[in-house]
């Protein structure tokens, strides 16, 4: 339950909303012009006090996982909320990954002279102060600070409630380490306050954020979207699809719709929609489903769907159009690939699609005519991922066209200046 704050409460969550801000606008200055040295420094530092603290870490999260379960909330999303040594190791190895590759900050795109002699170039710079505002995902603390650091950027956190402690935890030891590596002290903040106010608060903080960046559901990408004067990339929402056509080779379908699925089905680029090709399907569906129902999902599906298992529930035009991150999947049997391109159409919040198919020019009409941030030939979906495309992180799938569009890396939390040399040149 949200708490309700009084007036004078309010006043002072609000202040210290606005604190963390500036401390994170004053930070900001000095990061976009520090040398890449002494940014990729303070990365190790971070990975390294990351696996120096990791029981410290696991045992703040314990306590989320603990009210996690106590509250109810569903096996994907305890997944989602979940750190293990392995995971901590991971987070570290991301940030080592990120120092590993090239700062585009003062990256010349290009450069050319005019018929007046001014040389016009383009080079990168960043952002400024990042917020970000994310869910059960306490990886994203890490992820986040990370990439923005790089890119020169401070960045302004506000985790879930659910996720309190363990974020608690890794932003501390992360923002010692890295003041104690040489970045400005305000580089990173996390907004202590679970109060949802909080974060109406930071969406009007026009004067000290930049940009603001929601990871998590529906929800709350929409309330963001809808109430920020804050300018938003908008992120995430993953109602992801597989299309299983008339030329699939089944076996590597079979796996790819197991793995896309089942690999960690709580995460925005799982697959939640299976189309099958009507010439197909009845070699290819009743194994699946049984596979399917063996990994413990539970199946939703057309009558075509629905005759070929009958344990398999009624799928409703929700489901078709929503994410379950969860064990649940909606299957469609299809009579064409144009009835597939509609479907997508239709449903698709333009993540991730695939499409498993031998025959090229099929491949080549879905890879051109479906409209998403990643589109796959013969491969799961679970791999619209920033470290998966080499990027060491991301800070979210983008998955509007303004200004970036799919895994954001560093490159897009940079943005463009122009720079003119001129010798004395007016203009008549």
């Amino acid at each position: 339950m949200i708490q309700k704050i009084t007036l004078q409460g309010g006043k002072i969550m609000e202040k210290q909303v606005i604190a963390k801000a500036q401390k994170a606008r004053e930070a900001a200055r000095r990061l976009a012009y520090l040398s890449t040295t002494i940014k990729n420094n303070a990365l190790l530092a971070m990975a390294d006090s990351l696996i120096k603290n990791t029981d410290k870490i696991l045992a703040a999260n314990e306590i989320d996982i603990r009210a996690g379960r106590e509250k109810g909330l569903s096996r994907a999303l305890i997944d989602r909320l979940l750190l293990t040594t392995e995971r901590v190791a991971d987070m570290a190895e991301g940030l080592r990954m990120v120092a590993s590759l090239p700062d585009p900050v003062g990256e010349v795109e290009s450069m050319w002279t005019r018929p007046n002699g001014l040389r016009i170039g383009r080079t990168r710079v960043p952002l400024g102060v990042v917020g970000i505002i994310y869910e059960a995902r306490p990886n994203v603390t890490v992820d986040a600070a990370g990439l923005c650091l790089k890119a020169g950027n401070a960045v302004v956190l506000r985790g879930g409630s659910e996720a309190i402690n363990s974020n608690l935890a890794i932003a501390n030891i992360i923002a010692t380490a890295a003041t104690g590596a040489g970045l400005p002290e305000g580089a990173i903040n996390l907004i202590e306050i679970t109060d949802r106010a909080a974060v109406n608060v930071m969406l009007k903080l026009n004067d000290y954020i930049d940009v603001i960046i929601p990871r998590g559901g529906a929800g709350l990408i929409q309330t963001v979207v809808q109430n920020a004067t804050v300018p938003v990339v908008e992120t995430g929402v993953g109602n992801c699809h597989v299309f299983v056509d008339r030329y699939a080779d089944l076996e590597k379908a079979r796996r790819i719709v197991i793995n896309a699925k089942c690999q960690r089905p709580g995460v925005c680029n799982a697959l939640e929609s299976l189309l099958v090709h009507q010439a197909t399907a009845a070699e290819f569906l009743p194994g699946m489903l049984e596979a399917l129902k063996e990994s413990g999902v539970e199946v939703r599906g057309c009558d075509r769907t629905m005759a070929m298992a009958e344990w398999v529930k009624p799928a409703s035009e929700e489901d078709y159009a929503g994410e379950f991150l969860d064990l649940i999947i909606a299957v469609k049997v299809v009579d064409s690939l144009d009835e597939a391109l509609d479907h997508i159409y239709r449903y698709s919040t333009k993540h991730s699609e695939a499409i498993i198919t031998e025959n090229y020019t099929r491949a080549m009409r879905f890879l051109n005519e479906v409209d998403a941030a990643a589109v796959y030939i013969n491969a799961s979906t679970r791999f619209t991922d920033g470290g998966q495309y080499g990027f060491g992180a991301e800070i979210g799938i983008s998955t509007q066209k303004l200004h970036a569009r799919g895994p954001m890396g560093l490159k897009e939390l940079t943005t463009n200046k122009y720079i003119v040399f001129g010798d004395g040149q007016i203009r008549g």
